[in-house]
């Protein structure tokens, strides 16, 4: 580890408050130790979670670093001494993209080798770093709790975020109708465009009886909450499957018991920040199996809409709050 710096830049959050609050520092680069890789980090994703963490709402896992940062791509630097190396395991200078429990707005990170996959071959490590923090979301709650099949159809709302394109894409590559809700007609027109197969503006529409009038849908992926719930019910087929993942909306949603009997519905939620590693690699190894040669095939890929540098982390937080983003928000590392 010879030439790997005593200090590395990072972006720090000051003290909770809004982008500006997000500052250029120098910290000590970190060393792997036990399972953990060294990532020298090439490219950032930005993700709804840090938003949160910089205001003070979402703090890091205990034990995990207070740099913020979910998901990035880039090259191992080096191995921790229990790391399964070689050809069945990982060596240093492997393109890899990795989840992150924080870390990623810097220029080094550790992270635990079963939550790193290899990039996908014909992308870029900025794409890759678009993939990590949404494609683990999606595939852990769409297709691993609410085991969304073949022929089904989902609903997802935020239809253009991070995490709505990798939804509306993934499920159509993996055979499911798709319905989604937006808060523009633009953003509605691009939902369309990623291949949802009926997109309606929230703000407007009677989506919930729209979507029961097409079919209905089976499982419901809620970034929304608050009032959303009782609507996503409403517009569930018997025996669907409702996954909360934020709220948007709110943290407290008024719903009909017997609608949930009647129907026979199973609601349930996750976090995906605080799970524990054994967990991260298990999800890890499905989506090698499972999503990897969608991405490597082209039936499925990360849609960027905007890279940033580094340095630049507050702009980049900014075109997150503004909500006009398509896809996913990159920061490049020099």
């Amino acid at each position: 580890m010879t030439d790997i710096p005593a200090a590395m830049k990072v972006i720090e959050i000051a003290e909770p408050g809004g982008p500006e609050m997000l500052r250029v520092a120098e910290r000590a680069t970190p060393r792997p130790t036990g399972n953990e890789v060294l990532i020298r980090i090439k490219a950032a994703g930005v993700n709804r979670p840090e938003v949160l963490q910089r205001m003070g709402l979402y703090p890091p896992p205990e034990g995990a670093t207070d740099i913020p940062g979910l998901e990035c791509a880039g090259e191992i630097a080096a191995l921790g001494d229990q790391v399964k190396n070689g050809a069945d395991g990982w060596s240093v200078g492997d393109k890899i993209c990795a989840l992150l429990p924080g870390g990623g707005y810097g220029e080094y990170a550790v992270v635990d080798a079963g939550a790193c996959l290899p990039a996908p071959a014909g992308l870029s490590l900025v794409e890759a770093a678009a993939i990590p923090e949404t494609y683990f979301t999606v595939w852990a709650n769409v297709f691993d709790d609410a085991q969304l099949r073949k022929g089904e159809s989902l609903l997802v709302h935020g239809a253009t975020s991070g995490i709505g394109v990798t939804a509306i894409t993934l499920a159509k590559a993996r055979g499911a109708r798709v319905f989604a809700t937006a808060g523009s007609a633009e953003k509605v027109a691009a939902a369309v465009r990623l291949g949802a197969d009926a997109a309606f503006n929230y703000k407007d529409a009677p989506w919930e009886t729209a979507i029961a009038e097409l079919g209905g849908a089976d499982v419901v992926l809620d970034m929304a909450g608050g009032d959303f719930v009782a609507r996503n019910l409403a517009a569930l087929n018997v025996g669907g499957r409702h996954v909360s993942i934020a709220f948007l909306r709110g943290m407290e949603a008024t719903i009909n018991v017997m609608t949930v009997m009647r129907k026979q519905l199973r609601l349930s939620g996750s976090t995906m920040k605080g799970r524990p590693p054994a967990e991260k690699a298990r999800l890890a190894a499905a989506l090698r199996t499972e999503v990897w040669p969608l991405i490597e095939s082209g039936a499925a890929a990360p849609v960027i809409d905007t890279v940033f540098a580094l340095e630049d982390a507050a702009d980049a937080h900014r075109r997150m709050e503004a909500g006009a983003h398509v896809g996913k928000i990159v920061m490049e590392v020099a």
